[in-house]
Parts: structure tokens; C-alpha cells; sequence
């Protein structure tokens, strides 16, 4: 131990642990001197992170724990600021937290505000029910505040608010009380007087305003006017004070047509040529020829000169849809009369124009004392039924010539009888007071006449279904050889089968016809069933609906198939392909129209206007607050409307009907609220002047 005592600091400092100690201690000042050369900032800091997402994008860009670039690279930080002083912390934190994206928030730093509530936009909740508490979108308090402000004409002006352009449309005035009945095509008296002649009726046809005298009122209704009766009630019965003109009952009170009772009109079902009534008068014509079949073979018929349309009226419950027509004449209410009652019925007139419905439309054809002379200038009013009669269908005629016997009533049937021989009708039955004529089922009777006979056929480049102020043709109309027209099916088959003729509707078609038919069958089908089921259609009371921009039909025979108790007239416009002939073939019933002009019926007539997709297309020919403005004279008080539209259009329409006075709201269509079309719907008010 002494030994080890007295040598054992020298061989200490020669050994390897003492240089192990110095080694240690001078690494450690080392380190000392860098941290502290770190620490007061005066070098660049250097802060890496482990982690596998991109802050700026929050997206991956790699493989989870790789090494990443630090968003602080050439940045520099006071470290000491961070550790001993939290206020300076508090007080520049927004600064701090862009620049350090990880460094968690002092523990007094108040807690981060919720996230707003989610608006939703849609009418249609997660789960696919149609919600209540949803959002339309901001309303312009500037129409609102000027509501009242009328103006004479309707002023369209647009205004930018937060960059999008506006239409605004101040609210419409009403027409004088003298325009309760106004029809603007048929009672243009400044057009009539310039007429050269009015011999052949020409005062009864379309003569339209010109551009720049277009309706710009709201049609007043009459005073004391009423909710309209509901069908089946409003058959027998309907409001005077809603057609307050005595003079039909009046002149035709002896033949059982009409009847005033006290505050309504009823109708007892006669006519002129069946005072007995409607029912006994079709029993008769079934009796007489069988294979007329109303309700199976014969769906769909017309009545010229119809008078109150008793006739088209007790048709509807044998599954007849009858389309009642009359020119506006001195008995010029009958057709308004009709349309109270709920009948399927427009004025028209026979006269110097093709009607405006296509080549076989009708089954049946049927004229009772209808006042028109069909031999006149070489049959060519007869001839125009002819081209409207379905191949084999029938024209009944009831009317003196058929059973008096004066001398000039008896020329008159010779000269009936030689005109329909020579158009290769069959008389079928004459019995009584009616005669019944079948139309051949193609042309190989026309072709096996004699050389020079008239009327002669039609050229063969002739369309029969072109009738847009189209004038009238002394000539046959020729069958299609493929038989199209005469190879329909029976009711109700009929409405679901596409017909033959859609091969020959010209259309841009990249499928085939008869899956574009089923597709819009089956898109309309499951549409109106969820008007049914969710906005509760069969609580509307419906009867009049007019389908603006018809297509195939499809929305009206979805009507059929949901039950609704009405009657659809189906528009196909002209600035789209005519597939009026296929709706008809169907069983259903339609016009061709421009509208960019007035319709052809009186003031409310309809109690539902449906138009789809019809704006966005019209926009480019017509002024939409003309067609709005024709709607609203059309539409019943208490009657509503369905636009379905681009996006493109719907500001501008939701403004005009505002400035109409109706009830409008939007709602999203079933794709949802990102979809580019919506539908206005819009309740019409009751306005008296």
C-alpha cells in the first residue's frame, strides 16, 4: 500500500484514463461553445422534421417516417425570444404560426373557434328525403322594395351585384276590362279590316300583332270569377260569373245545350242534332258500325263545329279523347264553355290554312250540323279532314242533307255522295240523322281512278304534316306505302308501343328511335311519380294541363299511368322536330305551334303549364317575357306552372314571374343542387281589375 502510495500519482498521469478525462472535457467545451454560438441566433437554424404528408396541399408525397425538407429552410428564428419571453409569443402568434407550422400553441392561448354550421343548399337530405329546411339563395330587397312601383310596359334592365349580372323586371300592369276574353291572334281587328276578302272564313284564322304590339298586360278575369268547379262535376255544371255571356243559352235554349240556373250554367248533354242526349246519340253510331269500338279501336277524335262540346264531353268516360274545335264566331264563347267544363278544346277554324294537327291523327271525325259547306272550291275543306283521318278511320256526318228530303238539301247529299266517292270513302251506314264514311287503308284505290280525275293526289314531295300556315290543298293526301298510321295497336296498348311512324320523324338520333321513345317513357314515368308522391300532384284538383314542349308525350302518358284525372294538350313547337304524329298514335292528343306568337285558346284555360327545357332553346327566336306573359293569360287563377331549365335562364324567369304577380319559388332538380338545371314552380293569383 505504500508503494502503491508513494508512486501511484505518477503512474496515474501516465496512464490512458487520464487522457480519456481530458478528452471528455474538452469535447463538452466544444459542444458548450456551439450550443451557446446556436442559441443567441446568430447562426442559421437548422430544424428538420420527420413526417409524410405536404403542408401546403395536406396531400401524401411519400412513404410514411421519410425525411422531408423543413418549410423553414432559410429561415431564421430568436430561440431565446420563444423560451423566455410567452407574451411576445402571444402577441405575434399569427406571425409565428405561418412561419413555424410545428410548434403546438402556448397553453393560455384561448381555444380555436367552431367550424360554421354546413348550409344546405339541396331540397333532398343524405338519406334521399325530400327536406324542409333548406336554402332557395338571396332575393334582391331592391324588386321587393319597388314592388309596387307599376310601369306601363315591362322594362328589362340589368345591374351588376358582387359581378354577376341581374335581370330586373318591374311588375306588370293589368289590361282594361274590355280584354277579359282577349285572344291576340283572333282579335286583331286592325289585321281583319286589311283583309281583301272574308268570303271563305279568312277572318276566323290566326292574324298575330306585329313585333312591338305584343300583349305587355296581365288579362284581367271577370268580376265575381271563382275557383272553377272540379271535374266530374263541372261536366253538368259550371260558375256564371266565370263565363258571364247569356247569349248561347239563349239562342240555343230549344235544343237542350245549355241552361241558366241561377248563379251556373248547366249543360244537360244535348245538341243540335241530339236533344235527346250525348249517350243515346253514341249508343246510336256504336250500333251502326261495331268496329268503331270507342274506348279500344277509336281513341282519339275530332268535333268539328262542337258547339258547348257535349259530344267530346260523354266520350271521356267511354275512353274517347275528343279534341272539340270551333271557329270564334257569333257564338264565339262555345269553345271558352268547353274549357270551363274541363273538355279537351281550341278555335280553329276551316277556312283557307291547314289546322295545325298532322296527317292521321284522328280515329273518328265528326261533324253534327256543323254549318260547313264540304263541297265547296273542289272538297277542299273535305279534303282536309282527309288528311287529318287516320287510314280506315270514319267521318260521321249529321246534318239535314243526310235525312230531309227538299230539293236543295237533296243536290246538296248528290254532291256529298260524288265528292266522297271520288276521295275512295265507303259510305258504311246511313241510318236516321247520320251518315258514316270509312277512309280507304292505302292508295290503291286512289291510283286505280280514271285518268283526270279530281281531286287529283298530292305530289309525291307534298308533307302532310307540315301544316304552319301551310294554306289549304285541293288535292289527296297520299298513305305512306309502309302503312304508317294504319297499323296502331288498340287502346290502351297503344300509348307504350312505339309506333311505326317514329322512323319517320326527322331527328338527330344516335340510339334508335325506339329506345330514345322508352327512354323518355320511362325518365317522365318516374318523374311524375315523385311529384305524386313527394308535392302531392293528386291534391291539385288538375284538369286542363297543357305540355309545352311535348316530345314524344312521354309526360303526358305518364299522367295517364299515375292516374290523374285530366286531359294534356301536348305543344310540339316548330323550332324543333315534328313528332306530333307520333303522340297522336299513342292515343293522345297535340298541336304545332311558334312560340314566339299567341295560342289559340281563351284566357284561363289551363289550371297546369309544364315546359321543359323550352326557354333555354326559344330564348335565341323569341322574347321570353312575351311567352311568360302568354302563360300567365292562358293559366286559371289558382293554376300553377313547372319550368324545368338551365341555369342559364332560370334568373331571368323567376324575375318575370315575380313581376307577374305569381308565387314562385326554385327548387333543385332530382340530380341534386350541383346540377346544372332547376325548376320554377309558380302559383298564379287571383287579379280583377
Amino acid at each position: 500500500m505504500k508503494e502503491m502510495g508513494n508512486g501511484g500519482a505518477a503512474d496515474l498521469f501516465k496512464s490512458s484514463t487520464l487522457v480519456k478525462i481530458s478528452g471528455f472535457i474538452l469535447v463538452s467545451v466544444v459542444f458548450f461553445y456551439l450550443g451557446k454560438h446556436f442559441s443567441d441566433g446568430s447562426s442559421q437554424q437548422l430544424v428538420f422534421f420527420s413526417s409524410h404528408r405536404n403542408p401546403d396541399h395536406n396531400e401524401i408525397t411519400g412513404p410514411p417516417s421519410s425525411v422531408a425538407l423543413s418549410p423553414n429552410h432559410n429561415k431564421f428564428f430568436n430561440i431565446t425570444s420563444l423560451t423566455n419571453d410567452t407574451s411576445s409569443v402571444q402577441k405575434n402568434e399569427n406571425k409565428e404560426q405561418e412561419s413555424i407550422g410545428s410548434v403546438s400553441p402556448p397553453p393560455n392561448q384561448p381555444p380555436p373557434p367552431p367550424a360554421p354550421a354546413v348550409k344546405r343548399m339541396g331540397v333532398v337530405d343524405e338519406n334521399g328525403v325530400m327536406a324542409e329546411d333548406f336554402e332557395v339563395g338571396e332575393f334582391d330587397t331592391e324588386v321587393v322594395e319597388n314592388w309596387g312601383k307599376a310601369n306601363d310596359t315591362a322594362n328589362l334592365e340589368s345591374h351588376g351585384k358582387g359581378g354577376k349580372v341581374r335581370v330586373r323586371v318591374n311588375k306588370f300592369p293589368l289590361c282594361p276590362e274590355s280584354m277579359r276574353e282577349y285572344i291576340p291572334c283572333l282579335d286583331n281587328e286592325e289585321a281583319i279590316k286589311k283583309l281583301k276578302s272574308t268570303e271563305k272564313g279568312e277572318n276566323f284564322e290566326r292574324h298575330c300583332p306585329e313585333k312591338g304590339k305584343e300583349l305587355n298586360c296581365l288579362v284581367p278575369s271577370p268580376k265575381g270569377y271563382q275557383t272553377p268547379i272540379p271535374w266530374p262535376q263541372s261536366r253538368d255544371e259550371v260558375w256564371f260569373s266565370n263565363v258571364p255571356h247569356a247569349r248561347l243559352a239563349e239562342d240555343k235554349g230549344g235544343q237542350n245545350w245549355i241552361t241558366i240556373d241561377k248563379d251556373k250554367f248547366k249543360f244537360p248533354g244535348g245538341g243540335t242534332q241530339f236533344i235527346h242526349g250525348a249517350d243515346q246519340y253514341l249508343d246510336q253510331i256504336e250500333k251502326m258500325i261495331p268496329e268503331i269500338a270507342f274506348g279500344h279501336h277509336t281513341r282519339v277524335t275530332l268535333d268539328v263545329g262542337c258547339g258547348v262540346a257535349s259530344f267530346g264531353a260523354y266520350l271521356l268516360s267511354r275512353n274517347v279523347t275528343t279534341l272539340s274545335v270551333a271557329p270564334k264566331d257569333v257564338h264565339e264563347n262555345q269553345i271558352q264553355f268547353a274549357l270551363e267544363r274541363g273538355v279537351p278544346a281550341m278555335v280553329a277554324a276551316f277556312a283557307t290554312r291547314r289546322l295545325l294537327y298532322p296527317s292521321q291523327a284522328f280515329d273518328l271525325v265528326h261533324c253534327s250540323r256543323c254549318r260547313i259547306n264540304w263541297t265547296r272550291d273542289d272538297g277542299i275543306l273535305l279534303l282536309e279532314v282527309n288528311r287529318l283521318l287516320r287510314a280506315g278511320g270514319y267521318f260521321a256526318w249529321a246534318a239535314q242533307p243526310v235525312y230531309k228530303h227538299e230539293a236543295i238539301l237533296e243536290e246538296q247529299w248528290e254532291e256529298m255522295v260524288k265528292l266522297t266517292s271520288r276521295l275512295c270513302w265507303k259510305l258504311v251506314k246511313k241510318e236516321g240523322y247520320i251518315a258514316i264514311w270509312q277512309k280507304p287503308l292505302n292508295n290503291s284505290c286512289y291510283l286505280s281512278r280514271e285518268e283526270g280525275t279530281k281531286p287529283q293526289l298530292c305530289d309525291p314531295d307534298d308533307d302532310p304534316d307540315g301544316v304552319w300556315y301551310v294554306d289549304l290543298k285541293a288535292c289527296i293526301t297520299r298513305l305512306p306505302e309502309e302503312g304508317y298510321g294504319s297499323n296502331i295497336t288498340t287502346w290502351p296498348a297503344r300509348l307504350h308501343n312505339p309506333p311505326d311512324r317514329l322512323q319517320s320523324i326527322q331527328i338527330d338520333a344516335y340510339m334508335s328511335r325506339n329506345e330514345l321513345f322508352r327512354a323518355e317513357s320511362i325518365y317522365w314515368k318516374e318523374l311524375i311519380e315523385s311529384y305524386v308522391r313527394a308535392l302531392h300532384w293528386k291534391k291539385f284538383k288538375l284538369r286542363n294541363v297543357l305540355d309545352m314542349r311535348a316530345g314524344f308525350g312521354g309526360f303526358a302518358a305518364a299522367l295517364i299511368e299515375n292516374q290523374l284525372d285530366c286531359w294534356v294538350l301536348n305543344v310540339v313547337p316548330v323550332s324543333g322536330p315534328n313528332t306530333l304524329p307520333v303522340i297522336y298514335d299513342r292515343g293522345l292528343i297535340g298541336v304545332i305551334h311558334d312560340w314566339c306568337e299567341p295560342f289559340d285558346t281563351y284566357p284561363r284555360t289551363y289550371d297546369l303549364l309544364h315546359a321543359a327545357g323550352l326557354f333555354s332553346i326559344e330564348q335565341k327566336r323569341c322574347n321570353i317575357s312575351t311567352i311568360m306573359l302568354e302563360m300567365d293569360r292562358i293559366l286559371r287563377p289558382g293554376g300553377r306552372v313547372y319550368i324545368r331549365d338551365s341555369l342559364a335562364v332560370m334568373d331571368e324567369l323567376e324575375e318575370i314571374a315575380t313581376a307577374m304577380g305569381w308565387h314562385v319559388s326554385i327548387r333543385d332538380t332530382s340530380e341534386g343542387p350541383h346540377a346544372s338545371y332547376r325548376i320554377l314552380t309558380g302559383d298564379k293569383r287571383l287579379l280583377q281589375a
